[in-house]
C-alpha cells in the first residue's frame, strides 16, 4: 500500500505542467515529465520534508484535475454499485473518495526522496485509446517494484485512471471493501465511511459547493 501512497501522491503533487503538456505529450512522456518534477519537489521542498500536509493538499488540488480522471477511478472502485447511486450520491462518492486519497497519500511523500524511476519502452499504436505506461520504482537496499499507469485518451489529453502496483490495481483493490460498506449501510454508508477516513469537507475541483 505504501507504494500506492507515494506514487499517486507524487504525481498529484507535481508542479503545474505547461498547459499544452497534457494535450500534446505522449502518455509515457507525460508520466516521465511529471515524475521528474515530483522527485525534484520531494528532494528539495523543505515544507514537505517537515510534514506540512496542508500545504501538500493545496498543491494536490491545484494539479490533479488535468492529469487524473477521478470520476472513472471512483466508478472502478465502487464497481457495479455505482449505477445504483443517484447523481447526488455519485457526486458525494467522488468528493469523499478524492478527499480520502488526497489526505492519505499526502502523508507518504517525505519517505521517498531516495527513490528513482525507470521507464520501460511504451507499446502502443497510433489509434490506441488506452495505454499502459510501465515503470519500476527503485530504492536503495530494496527490490524494485513495478508501477504501471493506465491512461486514457480524452479530448483534454491523456489522463490517468488507474495505477497498478506489483500487478495489483489501486482502484479495484478498494472494491471489496467498498462493496462490504455498501452491503452494511448502502451507498450513504460508504460515503460516510470515506468521509470518516479523511474525505469530509473536500470537494473535487469542478464540483459546486
Amino acid at each position: 500500500m505504501k507504494y500506492w501512497m507515494s506514487i499517486l501522491a507524487a504525481l498529484a503533487l507535481t508542479a503545474v505542467a505547461p498547459a499544452s503538456l497534457a494535450d500534446e505529450a505522449a502518455p509515457d512522456e507525460l508520466i516521465r515529465v511529471l515524475s521528474e518534477q515530483v522527485l525534484e519537489i520531494v528532494r528539495n521542498d523543505t515544507r514537505l520534508q517537515e510534514g506540512e500536509v496542508d500545504s501538500a493538499i493545496e498543491r494536490i488540488e491545484a494539479v490533479v484535475v488535468p492529469h487524473f480522471n477521478f470520476r472513472r477511478m471512483t466508478m472502478l472502485a465502487v464497481g457495479r454499485d455505482w449505477r445504483q447511486a443517484s447523481q447526488e450520491q455519485q457526486r458525494r462518492l467522488m468528493d469523499s473518495f478524492y478527499g480520502m486519497l488526497v489526505r492519505t497519500y499526502s502523508n507518504a511523500l517525505t519517505e521517498y526522496k531516495d527513490h528513482t524511476i525507470d521507464f520501460r519502452p511504451l507499446r502502443m499504436s497510433p489509434d490506441d485509446s488506452t495505454v499502459r505506461v510501465q515503470t519500476a520504482v527503485r530504492q536503495p537496499g530494496a527490490q524494485a517494484v513495478s508501477v504501471d499507469y493506465m491512461l486514457e485518451r480524452t479530448e483534454e489529453g491523456w489522463k490517468v485512471f488507474d495505477i497498478v502496483v506489483a500487478g495489483v490495481s489501486l482502484v479495484t483493490n478498494y472494491r471489496s471493501a467498498f462493496a462490504q460498506e455498501i452491503r452494511n449501510g448502502g451507498i450513504d454508508g460508504l460515503i460516510q465511511a470515506l468521509e470518516a477516513r479523511g474525505g469530509e469537507g473536500m470537494r473535487f475541483p469542478g464540483h459546486e459547493s
